[in-house]
């Protein structure tokens, strides 16, 4: 999908909304919808509507799974900082659902988190929300049930969708806006498989953690088990199309083109190179970061977002895809193709390189917390039914109970010192705020700000928030399977 920058400034927001995202389908249901958190209109600014629906992701790749608006990806909802919207969420499918904005500061009943209280959208019905969009940047919507053992439901399906803010005021250092949705399909079931997590800077191991991790494997491999159960793909897209089957991205030479990536993964960590070009990354999940450095390769935990910009200096036709020959090879890239240029496109993977938050920060330490709050992530080998469960210091979130670990006073700035002891990557996210990276493998830093980051396996990472938006919050990793078996907290407000 790629929107001209000059065109958008110069239509505003209500004719580039009609240009860019399909009109929506605004018929009222029979019945009361649920009114929560909205402003009463005739009409809403936006209608998103759940049900199941078919992904051409080529001529002889159909899969059936649910969607937004009955399309992949859904429609772009281009929004304004600080002007309110309002949605109407509509849900022809026979289960409830949950629609979470993710990144965004919304109150607890627009969320989209049932752990928080947000309320269910109903089978057969509707909920019509408002909320004023913000921080500015690269947000996402997504469901966020939690589906367990059943892959067809939560983000496995095709229920991921970009959402764009404006911000009020614009550096305008591009040409024109490309967005990416890098996604995966057909889901399956398998035993181990986990990703290594050498691809990211200084990733040496913390002995203490290492220990504790593989002593706990050892025991319960000594106990007769096999590893747990990990979920793999045999379909790969961006934007909805496998590589070579959908439109390439035309370019013209000295363009400047902003890229806003989102990676909807369920599960998945993405990588993305453009053979001859470089990466000028100037947005982590939605942020500006302080410090915009040139890369070879974008890596992207599940959830993660970047924006940044390619000069178009090396004229050809190119793919734009993983690093991995088996998923690129299976759909994950995109054609790159400048203006005049005929032939086959070409891939050249590029040297080695490790993804280093800390390059777009400052290497001056952040500002000393009110309060840390230390959390230890532990793997306990299949023991769930052959999947794996997954607990914060020493316990698995409980649905049944719900009972908040963190008490925050409003105001406080909040050190979250996180320790893996596993092997896994986890991406881990916090509802409905930002929060600071601090501290990255032992190397301080400050100025990022994000709401996913990817912590290695047996690595530590430190982050700050201030806690500014009351109410239930939920933290978790963003990697369903962890999520679902366990690795998940509530934190509240005193």
């Amino acid at each position: 999908m790629t929107i001209d920058r000059r065109k958008f400034l110069h239509l505003g927001v209500a004719g580039t909304l009609a240009g860019v995202v399909p009109r929506p389908v605004t018929a009222e249901m029979p019945g009361a919808p649920d009114q929560a958190a909205a402003t009463p209109q005739a009409k809403a600014d936006h209608t998103i509507r759940i049900a199941n629906g078919l992904v051409e992701l080529a001529a002889d790749h159909i899969v059936s799974t649910k969607l937004y608006n009955g399309e992949f990806p859904p429609p772009l909802l281009r929004l304004r900082e600080g002007q309110p919207v309002v949605i109407d969420i509509r849900n022809d499918t026979d289960t409830p659902e949950q629609l979470h904005w993710h990144g965004q500061t919304v109150p607890v009943d627009v969320d989209g988190a049932a752990e928080e209280g947000t309320p269910y959208i109903p089978a057969h019905g509707m909920r019509r929300i408002s909320f004023t969009p913000g921080p500015a940047g690269l947000r996402f919507y997504h469901s966020h049930l939690v589906p367990g053992s059943d892959l067809t439901n939560g983000q496995y399906s095709g229920q991921v969708g970009t959402v764009y803010i404006e911000p009020k005021r614009e550096a305008g250092r591009y040409d024109r806006e490309v967005f990416l949705m890098l996604k995966e399909f057909q889901p399956t079931l398998s035993r181990g498989g986990d990703m290594a997590s050498d691809f990211l800077a200084k990733a040496v191991p913390v002995k203490s953690l290492e220990d504790a991790g593989e002593s706990a494997m050892r025991a319960s491999m000594a106990s007769g088990k096999t590893h747990g159960y990990e979920v793999g793909y045999d379909l790969f897209s961006i934007n909805g199309r496998m590589l070579g089957h959908g439109e390439p991205i035309r370019v013209k030479q000295g363009e400047r083109v902003m890229f806003h990536v989102v990676n909807g993964s369920a599960t998945e960590i993405r990588s993305l190179a453009l053979p001859g070009h470089r990466f000028e990354v100037v947005a982590l999940d939605g942020n500006p970061v302080p410090n915009p450095v040139e890369v070879p390769v974008l890596w992207l935990g599940t959830a993660e977002r970047i924006s940044a910009i390619v000069e178009m200096k090396n004229p050809g036709i190119w793919v734009l895809g993983d690093l991995a020959d088996d998923d690129r090879g299976k759909g994950m890239g995109i054609v790159v193709e400048y203006s005049g240029r005929t032939g086959k496109p070409k891939w050249v993977k590029p040297a080695g390189y490790r993804w280093d938050y800390t390059i777009f920060g400052k290497p001056a330490a952040a500002a000393a917390p009110d309060e840390t709050f230390e959390m230890t992530f532990a793997k306990n080998n299949a023991a769930l039914d052959g999947f794996n469960e997954w607990t914060i210091n020493g316990n698995a979130f409980s649905m049944a109970r719900m009972d908040p670990i963190l008490r925050l006073k409003q105001g406080r700035r909040y050190r979250l010192r996180m320790r893996n002891a596993s092997d896994d990557v986890h991406p881990v996210h916090l509802h409905r705020h930002s929060f600071e990276l601090t501290r990255i493998a032992r190397r301080a830093t400050s100025g990022v700000r994000k709401d996913v980051v990817m912590l290695g396996g047996y690595q530590e990472v430190e982050v700050d928030f201030v806690a500014d938006n009351p109410g239930k919050t939920l933290f978790h990793c963003h990697q369903q399977l962890h999520m679902d078996f366990g690795f998940m907290a509530l934190f509240d407000y005193a």
